[in-house]
């Protein structure tokens, strides 16, 4: 494909950190070409003033919101605004054509009742939610072939399902006595200034959030229970590391059958991911660390069972903004243009 047959593209909330992820990656996709970048409150200022780095790469200036301008440059939209504004702009987007790519929570959900108990925000778009489809490629790549609607996953999801999508498809735990304990750096929470997120606050320290109130923890629930067919509750716990990027998500469930052994599952994940050139399961006894999966679209997954408790235990490592969103978003883009799935994206880890 030439330069004149490149798609282009639109982003909107290039300003955070999931909008400039996307600017990178994108900048460097072979088969892409970035004519929008839209925005509020930053809109009018070159994109360099926000990020100076890419000021020799990036020659763009964030314009307004504009719907019918957006329409009529671009074949496809990331948006990367905070939850409940998705929702307003995608249907109009959808209607002339565009292809959207949301990575708020605001087209995760099936049941927009759920996510409105959850997001505190009533929809009036049906009908477009009822189009969208959950954009974790290692189970739904089928359907992200023929959508034009996705809701990207959140960051502690894809870490979590990654981790837990083969017990339960192949119904090798109970799922109601699964526990989720992850941890995430600090870019998880955005661009813009929190107390909790300060130096001086989180460095040097570690602890638990949003407990047993979460989110994330619906959106875990709901792929949870489409993928063994019944309702299925988990506990999850977040928690914030004094790091920049990257997430490790510790998963524990009771086996139904306490004669698996770690040898049997490290087959069973082989052969459930086989078609999935970003996940990578690591050998007897090797066990993931951030740093390996950061600046990648990589998820590396460690197993052990404990014959003590009968238990499993699996451990997910991902950049959470990579393939815990801006990654995954491209990822997606990928199957839905029929190109190569790994097109434009990180495979190797910069190190240490």
């Amino acid at each position: 494909m030439g330069e004149s047959e490149k798609i282009s593209v639109g982003i909107i909330g290039a300003s955070g950190y999931g909008g400039v992820q996307l600017v990178r990656l994108l900048q460097e996709h072979p088969l892409v070409e970035i004519v929008y970048l839209g925005g509020k409150g930053s809109a009018g200022l070159a994109y360099s003033e926000l990020y100076p780095h890419l000021g020799h790469a990036v020659d763009l200036t964030i314009e307004p919101i504009d719907v019918e301008a957006i329409t009529s440059r671009c074949q496809v939209v990331f948006l990367g605004l905070p939850n409940g504004l998705a929702c307003d702009l995608a249907p109009p987007l959808i209607e002339k054509g565009c292809k959207v790519l949301d990575l708020s929570a605001d087209y995760r959900f099936k049941n927009l009742e759920t996510y409105s108990n959850w997001y505190n925000k009533d929809r009036s778009d049906l009908e477009t939610a009822k189009t969208a489809v959950y954009g974790l490629p290692e189970l739904y790549r089928d359907e992200i072939k023929s959508a034009s609607l996705i809701g990207c996953p959140g960051c502690y999801p894809t870490a979590s399902l990654m981790a837990l999508s083969p017990l339960l498809k192949q119904g090798l735990i109970l799922p109601e006595t699964t526990i989720i304990d992850a941890k995430s750096g600090t870019s998880g929470g955005g661009r813009q200034a929190k107390t909790h997120l300060l130096l001086a606050e989180a460095e040097g320290s570690f602890g638990a959030y949003g407990v047993a109130k979460h989110r994330h923890t619906p959106e875990i629930e709901q792929i949870s229970s489409d993928l063994t067919g019944h309702e299925v509750r988990v506990q999850f716990t977040p928690h914030l590391l004094p790091m920049v990027r990257g997430i490790l998500a510790t998963v524990y469930a009771t086996l139904r059958d306490p004669g698996l052994v770690r040898e049997d599952l490290l087959t069973i994940y082989s052969a459930f991911y086989r078609s999935s050139p970003f996940v990578k399961i690591l050998s007897n006894g090797v066990y993931p660390q951030t740093k390996w999966a950061c600046w990648t679209n990589l998820c590396y997954l460690g197993i052990e069972t404990d014959p003590r408790t009968d238990r499993v235990i699996v451990l997910s490592a991902i950049d959470n903004l990579i393939k815990g969103q801006a990654g995954q978003a491209v990822q997606c883009l990928n199957i839905m243009m029929g190109w190569e799935e790994t097109l434009g994206l990180p495979q190797l880890a910069f190190y240490p």
